[in-house]
């Protein structure tokens, strides 16, 4: 069996599928990258047996066949190729020779009767929406996923189907993250939690545009086709927590900032906290915010003060810097606003102004302030 392609548009696309393939593997055959050639069509599929990626491409070939190609050699390799057509040659031992202008390399290649078979996507729904709005739903939640394995269902994002959008929820327990689309449409009500690397997969393989996305589900696994690039993953299999209860109803209390100078204060203010809890205290009175931090055990301590406008009565709450700096990337407006009660009761963080079509709230736990 013999193929030609370019050197650079293959390296391209294996990157995109080249991060489902784990460091450490069970089996030795996940290592590969599974070629299949059919008619001038390439076929490359990389799995870890919980998500599959696979993406396709035109070749100049005369037969059909399949090979398991080791991964880490190939893409070391088409890393120092400069770009030229490579030559590959397959024989029945499954020895891959790859002759390029001048060289030739020789890897050993697997029998591809060994390599996992994907799933199919069998009573499959499906529906569509923009490669942007899925990346930026992933880039806007996916930060709070917990990395807890003994709360699987947190270990992922929840998505919420209904007729009339699409809801994407993440929490750790410490925080919560919804971010709404009311431009997708769904077949029907329906939810499932997908895990954190095929989103991360997707979130780098696909691009920020208005491409549109066929998105297919079924019990078990979730099924994205965007071009010529697929993945297939496994759902967690697991309840998802009602998160509605633990959104308050009603948060008295109103503060605007401008976003660039609270994170900005909050990251100088932070370095000064307690390491393992990273607590700012929070002082709004008036039209002014302090931010105070201290590590007792070294004696740290870092204090600062900015204008805001607040609408409620004096109050002090302290909240983990770090989750709150991760939120605010979230909220790309010049300013932000906050709805607070009392110090024990979650503070809700929203954009002061919303896209067209979304609507992202996030919900941040108060820590027990330390007088």
């Amino acid at each position: 069996m013999k193929f030609i392609v370019s050197s650079s548009a293959l390296l391209k696309q294996l990157q995109q599928i080249s991060g489902v393939i784990n460091a450490n593997t069970v089996l030795p055959i996940l290592e590969d990258f599974l070629f299949e050639i059919e008619k001038n069509k390439l076929t490359v599929v990389a799995t870890d047996l919980e998500t599959v990626m696979k993406i396709h491409m035109d070749i100049e070939a005369k037969d059909s066949g399949k090979v398991c190609i080791p991964a880490k050699i190939l893409m070391d390799s088409l890393k120092n190729i400069a770009e030229q057509p490579l030559t590959f040659n397959i024989d029945k031992n499954f020895g891959v020779e790859i002759t390029t202008d001048n060289g030739k390399y020789k890897v050993m290649g697997e029998n591809p009767d060994n390599f996992p078979k994907e799933p199919s996507a069998d009573d499959a729904n499906s529906f569509t929406m923009t490669s942007s709005a899925l990346v930026t739903a992933i880039n806007k939640t996916i930060f709070a996923v917990s990395s807890d394995d003994l709360r699987p269902a947190m270990t992922g994002v929840y998505f919420e189907l209904d007729k009339t959008g699409i809801t994407f929820v993440a929490t750790d327990a410490h925080r919560l993250v919804r971010f709404t689309r009311t431009d997708v449409k769904c077949p029907k009500k329906d939810s499932f939690i997908v895990p954190k690397k095929p989103l991360n997969l997707l979130k780098s393989a696909l691009p920020d545009n208005d491409d549109e996305l066929t998105i297919s589900y079924n019990s078990n696994h979730l099924f994205v086709k965007h071009g010529g690039t697929e993945l297939v993953c496994r759902l967690i299999d697991a309840r998802f927590p009602d998160y509605k209860v633990v959104i308050p109803a009603d948060n008295p209390y109103k503060m605007v900032v401008p976003r660039n100078d609270f994170q900005s204060a909050l990251r100088r203010v932070s370095v000064f906290s307690n390491k393992s809890t990273n607590q700012v205290a929070l002082t709004i009175s008036g039209n002014q915010l302090q931010l105070a931090a201290q590590d007792v055990d070294f004696s740290f301590e870092g204090n600062e003060r900015m204008p805001c406008q607040y609408d409620g009565e004096d109050l002090q709450i302290a909240f983990n810097a770090r989750f709150l700096i991760e939120m605010l990337n979230g909220a790309d407006t010049t300013d932000i606003n906050m709805e607070l009660s009392t110090s024990t009761k979650a503070g809700i963080i929203k954009p002061s102004e919303q896209e067209e079509n979304e609507d992202i709230l996030m919900l941040v736990m108060p820590l027990m302030l330390n007088n």
